[in-house]
C-alpha cells in the first residue's frame, strides 16, 4: 500500500502497474526522494510476475519539470548535484524488460523529456508543451541525451537543444519524442487502447521484442540473419510460443490473455 506522503503512487490492475508522479507542489520535479521512489516502484513492478506493462503517469497539470533546481542549488555547497541518479532512473526505464508507457497530460521540461524518451511508448495531449530549457540556465541536456537523441530527428534535435524553444504535442510526435499526440479529452482512451494491445502479448515475447529493438546494427548481414534465425527458433519452441501457436490454431485466447480475466 502506498504511503499517504509518497511522491510516487503505485497501483496495479489487470496486468498494468501505474507509477504516478505525485509531487505537484514542485511540478513533479525529479528530486532525489522522488527518483528513489520511482526506482523502487520500477523494481517492484519488474519483480511481480502478474505485471505485464508499466505506465508512467502524473498528478497535477505538469508531467515533470525536470531536475529539482532547489535541491540542486542546495547541493552546490558540497560540489555535487543529483544528476547521477537521473541516469539511474533513465537506464531503469530504458532497460526495463517490460514495456513502459508514458501518459503525458501536461507540460514536460528538461529531465522530464528524458523520462518520456526512455519509455517505449509515450502518448501525450496535443496541448502539452515541451522544451529543452537547459541552455537558458547555462547548462546542457547531457544525461537525457542518452535516451532523447535516439528518438529525435537530428535537425529537430539541433534546433530544440540550441534554442530552448517551446513546442507542442503535435510537434513532439512529428520529431519522434512521443508515439502519438491526441486531444486532451481523448488521451485516456488512447492510452487504454495501447494497454489493451500490450497485455495481449506474451510476457516473454514482449521482453524479447524489446531486446530486438535495442540491438546495434550488425557488421555482417549473413551472420546476423543466422543469429536471428536461431533466436526465432528458440521462441517458437518456448512454452509461450507453443501455447500461442496452439491457441491461434484452436481459435481461443492464449493463457496469458485468459489469466487477465480471472
Amino acid at each position: 500500500m502506498t504511503s499517504p506522503d509518497a511522491l510516487v503512487r503505485v497501483t496495479t490492475a489487470r496486468g498494468v502497474t501505474t507509477l504516478t508522479l505525485d509531487s505537484p507542489h514542485n511540478r513533479n520535479a525529479l528530486s532525489t526522494p522522488l527518483m528513489t521512489e520511482l526506482l523502487a516502484g520500477l523494481d517492484a513492478a519488474v519483480a511481480d510476475d502478474t505485471v505485464r506493462v508499466i505506465v508512467l503517469d502524473h498528478t497535477g497539470p505538469v508531467f515533470c519539470s525536470g531536475a529539482d533546481l532547489k535541491e540542486t542549488a542546495a547541493a552546490y555547497a558540497s560540489g555535487t548535484v543529483p544528476a547521477g541518479m537521473l541516469g539511474d532512473v533513465l537506464a531503469a526505464v530504458w532497460q526495463c524488460p517490460k514495456p513502459v508507457l508514458a501518459r503525458v497530460a501536461g507540460p514536460a521540461r528538461a529531465g522530464g523529456l528524458g523520462l518520456i524518451a526512455a519509455a517505449d511508448l509515450a502518448i501525450c495531449a496535443s496541448e502539452a508543451t515541451f522544451a529543452f530549457t537547459e541552455v537558458r540556465i547555462g547548462v546542457i541536456p547531457a544525461v537525457i541525451s542518452a535516451t532523447v537523441l535516439p528518438r529525435l530527428h537530428p535537425r529537430a534535435a539541433a534546433e530544440l537543444y540550441l534554442t530552448g524553444d517551446t513546442f507542442d504535442g503535435r510537434r513532439a510526435a512529428e520529431i519522434g519524442l512521443v508515439t502519438a499526440a491526441v486531444p486532451a479529452d481523448e488521451l485516456d482512451a488512447a492510452v487504454r487502447g495501447y494497454l489493451d494491445s500490450l497485455v495481449r502479448a506474451a510476457p516473454s515475447a514482449l521482453a524479447g521484442a524489446k531486446q530486438l529493438l535495442g540491438r546495434p546494427p550488425a557488421a555482417d548481414l549473413v551472420d546476423e540473419l543466422t543469429e536471428l534465425a536461431t533466436l526465432s527458433t528458440r521462441y517458437f519452441l518456448s512454452s509461450d510460443g507453443v501455447e500461442g501457436v496452439t491457441a491461434f490454431r484452436e481459435k481461443r485466447p492464449p493463457r496469458w490473455v485468459a489469466e487477465l480475466d480471472r
